[in-house]
Order: C-alpha cells, then structure tokens, then sequence
C-alpha cells in the first residue's frame, strides 16, 4: 500500500500550488471570485432585484445589497424549496442542508448547488488532505481508510411530489460523493446515514474495529463516545492499539482546547497529529495549514465565497458597515458575512472570528454572534471561557466533557455574576482551586471581565455546578437533538439553557 505515498504526494504538491497562488494574492483573487458571482447571478430574481448587472465594485455592493441573516433569506429559500429555479442562482438548487447548529428550536435549510459541493465543500476537503501531506511528505494517510462520524440524518424528500431533498450538510455530501470518494471512508452509507444516534455509535463502533482506519474526523464529543464503546468492545485503552496506523484527527464545530487532553489520553501514539477545521452548511471556509500549532485556520480564499467581516461594535445597528480582507485587523472580534455560490447573499452566517495572521490570512473561531455574556459589560466570549476551562484542567488535573454558562442578574441579595454548569470527566482535585483559576484566567485575557470583577463591584467570584455524566446528553436526547451538529451552548447571555438544564436535573436526577 505504501507505494501509493508517492503519487499522492504529488498530487498534493500540484494542489499546493493552487493554495499558494490565492495565499499570495488574496485581494485580487477574492475581487475575481467577487465578480464570478455576481456574473453568475445576474439574471436571477435576487440579482435582477439589486442589480447585479452593473454592480462593478465592492462598494456599491455593499450600498444596494443588505445584510441577511436566515430569516433574510428564507422566504426566498422557501419558495426554491417548493420547486421555484433561478430565484438566488443560476443552476437548479434540488439539495438544503438542515442546520441547527445550536439546541435552538428553529431548523435552518440551507441551499446546496452543484458548484457549492464542487467548488467549496469538495475542493475544501481535499485542500484539508493537500495541507496535511504538504506538511507530512511522507504519510501513508490515504492507504488506509478515514473514519467520519456526522450524518445524523437521513436524506429526506421535500414532499412526495418534490424530487428536492434536505439532510444534514455531511449527509447530503455522502449522498452526492463522487465513487473514488467513498473507496477511502468508513462506515458504509446504511450506517454513515442513520438517524438513531445511539444505535449508530453501536453499528459503528462494530464495523469500524476491523478496517485500517488511518484518520477520523468529527465533532469531539462523539468522537470520544465512539472511542470509549470501541473500548468496551475491544478491550483496548488506547485507540493506536485498535488501529496502529492512525495519524490524523481531522476536528472542528468547537474549540478542540477543551478536549485535548482528553484525546491525548484515549491515542497514546507520537505519530498523532490533529488539524482543525472550520466547516459549516454554509461553506467551508478554513482549514490549518501549519499543522499542530497555534497559529490559527488559513482562510480559503478560491471556494466560491466572497467574504466580508463585520466589526462587533457594527453588530446589531440598521445599516452594519463591514470590512474587506485589507482592511481587517489582529486580534479584533469580526462576525463573518459571506456571499457564495449556494445562492446566499451577504449573509450572517452567526460566528465570530478573530485573525490571528493577516500575510497569509488566518483566522481562529472566536465564538457565536448569539454566544457570549456580557450582561454587565465583561463581553466574554466562547474564546475566552475554553482557554479559562483549559487552564483550570491544567491546574487540577481534570478534564471536561462540556459546559455552559450564563449570568446571574443583580437583585437584592447581591450583585451579579456568572454560573456555570460544568460535567467532567475527571473530577478536578481541588474544586476552589478549578474555580479560583477560571475566575483568575478570564481576568488575565479579557480586561473588560477584570475590571467588572475589581472588588467584586459589578461581577461576585463564579458559581459553578457540578453536574453528572452524561447530563448534557441526555437533556439533548430529551429535546430529540442528539447527535450531529446538536450542541449545548457555550455562553449565554440570558437564563433560558441554564434553566432547562437544571430544571431537568431536578426532574431526571442522576
């Protein structure tokens, strides 16, 4: 099988090439991607509407065309959905992605093209491998098999009379992947598209123990249940001994700082790599490029998408201004705005990045527009409270499967503050010390959460509850978002998720 590592390594070099040309002219190849759009959706009702036709620059653009968060676009993505063409693109739209993406009630469909799986999620996936062998001349990556774990819902027809379908963004991908595609990935299809997460993570685990099984990729919580039943199954503690030619780690959809340790445990293995990636129904739009390191996901610029990125400040006024990639600064909160050829027009896609390089670009999820606190004015983001978990691990030893938080409003009994809701994994060995050393990290990385804590004036010392293993699960289960892209919400700004959650654990105590 080894002999193959040769010629994918060209391929991948040839690739590179490509990668390399839009890292060193990303305006101008974003400007190209700009107009290709446009010019592709000149005719439709949504480009005749603003315009299109005569739309030469950036800047007016942005003048004719609002911003449109889901609720924008779906009266539009409604009537394509019930047979309409030629509405937000130029080829027949006949695929949506369901996407939740969070435990909100609300599903969203998002239109899915032919250039869309082509040109963005398609060429994305296979940059993710180019990357890796760039970085990794010599692995032996693509003579195995990868593991992909998503898929949580069958393809379903629109309606009897429709031959439009939805599922799932990894499922409608799986349905629509070229043959040589599924020759390299594992569960087959029966078991890939399952809908009962549980009896999935069963079929899984038994037909995967068997296959050279050299990368995996998929949300870590999952992730770490399958492992954890391939144990039961094998024997085993340590995945490298169930399959000794696994290298890669491909993870995204939240911040892998929470969980590292934890995987570090479950593959003992100094060949193991992991590489993020940040991928959405609605485009894929980064991937690591300097694997391993902290460095942050290289923006991909050539994917069909046009990108603008809105200063927070900017977030939630009537007529939002947005910047352009020259424009943008480190370090800064940015909502992500893009224009694509799935038909989505300077959309809010609903998260927050910061770029943590502007020569080539990169970019690190910050957290989510809706997931944040700043009920006093601590504007703590998702970034900030997985780097405050991840010390106060360090510190006591534990390890977290998940947690949320929200604030405690001012009332007569005292000032305000933050609860949290914390499962662990492994118990830290001194719970004052796990939350002295969150309250103490978020102070030291977010100076706007320090000073509403000086003297406990504003913001009291954090509550933090304990709660058992397997709460978030079984509370997800109970609101029938188990598996997939369901996850529980890092930070809130009000109650709602908190309440559920402990109004649950009074009701079904562990």
């Amino acid at each position: 099988m080894k002999i193959l590592s040769p010629a994918i390594s060209q391929l991948a070099r040839l690739r590179m090439g490509r990668i390399e040309h839009f890292m060193q002219y990303p305006l101008q190849v974003q400007h190209q991607v700009f107009q290709n759009l446009l010019s592709a959706a000149q005719y439709t009702e949504f480009g005749k509407k603003y315009g299109f036709s005569n739309i030469y620059k950036v800047e007016e653009y942005k003048k004719r065309v609002p911003i449109h968060d889901y609720d924008g676009m779906k009266p539009y993505i409604t009537r394509v959905m019930e047979g309409q063409q030629n509405i937000i693109w130029n080829t027949p739209i006949k695929w949506f992605a369901k996407s939740s993406g969070t435990t909100a009630d609300k599903s969203k469909f998002i239109p899915i093209t032919v250039e869309s799986l082509d040109d963005c999620h398609y060429r994305a996936g296979r940059d993710v491998f180019t990357l890796y062998y760039y970085n990794n001349p010599e692995s032996d990556l693509l003579t195995g098999k990868s593991l992909a774990i998503g898929g949580s819902h069958q393809v379903n027809q629109l309606s009897t009379d429709s031959d439009s379908f939805f599922g799932d963004l990894s499922a409608v991908m799986l349905q629509n992947m070229p043959f040589y595609g599924n020759l390299v990935r594992t569960p087959d299809l029966s078991i890939a598209l399952m809908d009962e997460w549980e009896e999935k993570i069963e079929r899984m685990a038994n037909a995967v123990i068997h296959e050279n099984v050299t990368s995996i990729a998929g949300v870590p919580t999952w992730t770490i249940v399958l492992i954890k039943r391939i144990f039961e199954i094998t024997g085993k503690d340590n995945l490298a001994d169930v399959w000794p030619n696994l290298e890669l780690y491909i993870h995204g959809g939240v911040s892998f700082t929470p969980y590292r340790e934890q995987f570090q445990r479950l593959i003992r293995s100094p060949k193991m790599k992991y590489q993020e990636t940040y991928n959405a129904s609605e485009g894929f739009f980064a991937a690591q490029d300097v694997i391993g390191s902290d460095e942050g996901m290289l923006l991909f610029l050539h994917h069909g998408i046009f990108y603008e990125f809105m200063p927070m400040e900017e977030f939630g006024k009537e007529d939002p201004q947005t910047l352009q990639l020259n424009e943008v600064e480190l370090g800064k909160n940015y909502a992500l705005v893009i224009s694509t050829n799935g038909g989505l027009w300077r959309y809010l896609v609903g998260d927050t990045v910061q770029f943590t390089s502007l020569a080539p670009f990169r970019v690190k999820v910050s957290g989510r527009t809706k997931s944040f606190m700043n009920a006093f004015g601590e504007e703590v983001i998702v970034d900030n409270s997985d780097r405050a978990i991840a010390k106060a691990c360090e510190v006591t030893g534990a390890i977290v499967n998940d947690y949320t938080a929200a604030p405690v409003y001012f009332s007569s009994e005292g000032n305000g503050g933050h609860e949290w809701l914390v499962e662990f994994e492994v118990e830290p060995n001194s719970m004052d010390t796990f939350i002295t050393t969150l309250d103490n990290t978020l102070k030291q990385i977010n100076s706007d959460y320090e000073a509403k804590r000086h003297k406990d004036i504003a913001l009291r010392m954090p509550v933090l509850h304990k709660i058992p293993r397997g709460t978030f699960t079984d509370w997800l289960k109970s609101k029938g978002k188990l598996g997939g892209q369901h996850k529980v919400p890092r930070l809130s700004n009000e109650r709602k998720c908190v309440e559920e959650i402990l109004g649950f654990l009074q009701n079904n105590p562990h």
